[in-house]
């Protein structure tokens, strides 16, 4: 007897006059699904799968009962909100597009630009470039939680962080802080952040749920397999995709428990943490998944070592083309906020996917009728 749901947006459309309305847009995104499967699971197992329109799915979830029929209605009505703008600090960050998050790393060792930006002068001009060529918000991380990366201290980490985030806020930057301390997030938010974005899906340190609740601020809780010092290490997965969607419901679930508010929460699949290049390939694939759970999704795939699987092994810093391609996949599954290193190539690609899409809304031609 099947004992969960899940609906995955199949295939896509310019737009919802290409199929006479017969089209979801995900997510309040540029993203339109004309076919879903509906797959029921008993345990790690699926036991059936429905594919169909969107008139079809609901016919079928129509035919469910009980906590099946409840949670499939849910992500139903979830695959077709419209999310609310972000209101950073002096800034509004709109979601019906995709926005572009600037990655700024004052760190000695992150795996792609580790000591390129943490010095004060290196790091300002960084983060001016990123505003300059487009970035919507400013990603500081004090802390690499690359494999095997070295432990960092709570005061260091702050000591890092504290002074990036008063020179972006002086450029009246959208700023967000990648930590998962919550002494850091405190810290961070009392000298400008406006936002948290926790790889840890605030597990690390429980107190950073109390910090996020009580300040207000938007939360982006991210997958990853290890709840201690080493997040990359897990008991392996049998469904990565259902299992990382099962997880980030359950975060969702608890931070709303602990009083952080609904419309705050954003969710991030966690993209290379514990996870090999066929189950990265596979969540990337299922992305639009994610939108049944009912927050605005990130992505962050930049730079990843995965683009070097695939390719040539380039090294981190060498990876601008694969990272587009990842970006550009973001974008049509109607990601929301993607987190890159290369600001300026990310957003002209955005911005000419944006074109395109935009054509596909205003020009489609129909036949002429009988």
């Amino acid at each position: 007897m099947a004992d969960s749901i899940y609906i995955h947006p199949l295939t896509f459309v310019s737009g919802p006059q290409a199929v006479e309305g017969a089209a979801v847009r995900l997510g309040g995104s540029m993203a339109y699904a004309r076919e879903f499967a509906l797959v029921l699971r008993d345990g790690r197992s699926a036991s059936e799968r429905i594919v169909g329109t969107p008139a079809e799915i609901e016919a079928a979830l129509a035919r469910l009962s009980g906590d099946l029929a409840a949670d499939g209605a849910e992500q139903w009505a979830n695959l077709r909100k419209v999310h609310p703008p972000l209101e950073l600090g002096g800034r509004t960050v709109r979601l019906d597009q995709p926005q572009v998050m600037g990655i700024l790393n004052v760190t000695p060792d992150s795996f792609s630009d580790g000591g390129r930006h943490d010095t004060l002068d290196a790091g300002r001009a960084h983060a001016a470039a990123m505003l300059e060529a487009g970035a919507a918000i400013v990603d500081i991380g004090g802390e690499s939680t690359r494999p095997g990366a070295a432990a960092t201290f709570e005061d260091e980490e702050i000591a890092r962080v504290v002074p990036a985030i008063e020179y972006c806020a002086a450029m009246g930057a959208a700023i967000s802080l990648d930590t998962r301390r919550a002494g850091v997030l405190a810290a961070g938010l009392a000298a400008g952040a406006h936002m948290a974005n926790d790889v840890s899906a605030l597990r690390y340190d429980p107190r950073s749920r109390e910090v996020v609740a009580t300040e207000g601020c938007p939360v982006v809780l991210m997958h990853a397999p290890g709840a201690g010092e080493d997040l990359h290490k897990g008991p392996g997965y049998a469904d990565v995709v259902s299992e990382v969607f099962d997880f980030l419901r359950h975060v969702r679930e608890q931070a709303i428990a602990a009083g952080i508010a609904a419309d705050r929460i954003i969710l991030d699949p966690g993209i290379g943490f514990g996870k090999s290049l066929a189950e990265n390939l596979a969540l990337i694939n299922a992305l639009p998944l994610f939108h049944a759970l009912g927050s605005p999704l990130m992505l962050g795939a930049s730079r990843k070592r995965m683009i070097g699987a695939l390719s040539r092994e380039e090294a981190a810093d060498d990876r601008l083309a694969g990272s587009l391609a990842l970006a550009i996949k973001g974008m049509e599954a109607g990601v929301h906020l993607l987190r890159v290193h290369d600001v300026a190539a990310t957003v002209q690609a955005r911005n000419v996917w944006r074109g395109l899409r935009d054509a596909g809304l205003t020009d489609y031609s129909t036949l002429p009728s009988d």
